[in-house]
């Protein structure tokens, strides 16, 4: 009876084209509407997630502000103190930058000049184009030895490799370092590039390039075991403790970006499905008016079932199969438009696309719930009609 039904539920479809095709509207742009909105959340967390873990997510910086240095907080022992005093701590950089004009010959450039230890570039996931990091030695020796951005050597040397090759770091006065690596282009999400930096060791920049009064920032590792966001926190504790209340440092965290990204991201894509699954629920009306047309124009065919021996449930459950049917047909198209309409926006955006999986089976399992519940009443009312009266009308 089953299969009879969904035959009896097919040939109506195919029969009514137009109409079918109008009624299902409502639910295809609804399913596709959720799909794509759901699609597309999943893609820009995605997106943002695998950014940031790319940049170094276990990682927690942090940048003495205001009247710090007054404090002598943030003094040569810091990174000692600070790990004796917080767990979870794999290592603390200090790190040292200004802005200096940077000379090629005829060549000049304005750039940021960061001193850092040469642990820095593991841990913010930095690799190389050409070339070699500058290691410890160099920095226990002060060597005049750099490592520069993509962008910055092909502008200060555009027809030939910047590695072997000196440039000039100067304000006041000049001074030659010597390229030994040419960093990887990279942007991450947050919009920081490392294309026009120049690295140096830290000791180099204290004691030949600029003293170092205090460091700009302290990037803070955090150990595989433990979680940086937990550590931040720890960290944040540790320093009002010593440092009382006030605008003396500022923490980051990309693991906390992260967190908050995907709480916002998934708060939107709710309100948004919300907003496209309202077209769910005009289609499903649009359905049950379709339905309601169908059991008057097939009066007379109920009543002929009827007095052939049909019983109500019988009826009922053809009408039921056939909203359903309708509503599942419309469905899977809209899955189909909502997950191509996903792939142009992420393919135009230029991000990688993850598909919802849950969205799909959500959008296929609620249109059928839209089909049965919108077709209930005209079901029932097909049901319950009177065989005699059913076939006295014209």
């Amino acid at each position: 009876m089953f299969l009879e039904n969904i035959k009896l539920a097919l040939a109506s479809m195919f029969h009514n084209k137009m109409r079918t095709a109008l009624s299902l509207l409502g639910i295809i742009i609804g399913v596709a509407s959720v799909v794509a909105v759901m699609n597309l959340g999943q893609s820009v967390r995605g997106n943002i997630n695998e950014s940031l873990e790319i940049s170094g997510i276990n990682m927690v910086t942090i940048m003495p502000m205001g009247s710090a240095y007054e404090t002598k907080i943030f003094d040569e022992n810091f990174p000692t103190t600070l790990k004796k005093n917080v767990e979870g701590i794999d290592e603390v950089l200090p790190i040292a930058t200004s802005s200096y004009n940077i000379r090629n010959g005829q060549n000049i450039e304005q750039a940021s000049v960061i001193g850092a230890y040469s642990t820095y570039f593991e841990a913010n996931s930095l690799s190389l184009k050409d070339g070699e990091f500058f290691t410890a030695m160099d920095n226990i020796n002060r060597r005049q030895v750099c490592v520069i951005g993509e962008e910055l050597a092909d502008d200060l040397f555009p027809a030939e490799s910047a590695v072997g090759k000196y440039i000039s770091i100067f304000r006041a006065q000049s001074k030659r370092y010597l390229v030994i690596g040419v960093l990887e282009s990279k942007d991450d999400t947050l919009g920081n590039s490392y294309d026009y930096n120049v690295f140096i060791p830290y000791n180099t920049y204290d004691q030949r390039l600029r003293p170092i009064r205090m460091p700009s920032q302290y990037v803070v590792t955090v150990d595989d075991t433990t979680d940086a966001i937990t550590v931040s926190d720890a960290i944040d504790e540790y320093l009002q403790s010593v440092m009382g209340s006030g605008d003396n440092y500022m923490l980051y965290s990309p693991a906390s970006i992260v967190e908050m990204s995907n709480e916002i991201m998934a708060s939107l894509t709710l309100f948004l499905s919300c907003i496209a699954g309202i077209s769910l629920i005009v289609g499903g009306i649009g359905i049950m008016n379709i339905m309601l047309v169908s059991v008057v124009e097939r009066t007379k065919e109920i009543g002929i079932r009827k007095a052939l021996g049909a019983r109500p449930k019988t009826i009922q459950g053809q009408f039921l199969v056939e909203s359903t049917i309708l509503t599942l047909f419309g469905g899977i198209i809209g899955i189909l438009i909502g997950v191509g309409l996903s792939y142009l926006v992420a393919d135009y955006a230029s991000w990688s696309l993850y598909i919802s999986w849950g969205a799909v089976i959500f959008a296929l399992v609620f249109s059928m719930l839209v089909g049965i519940f919108f077709g209930w009443y005209p079901a029932k009312k097909a049901a319950g009609l009177d065989p005699i009266e059913a076939l006295s009308r014209e």
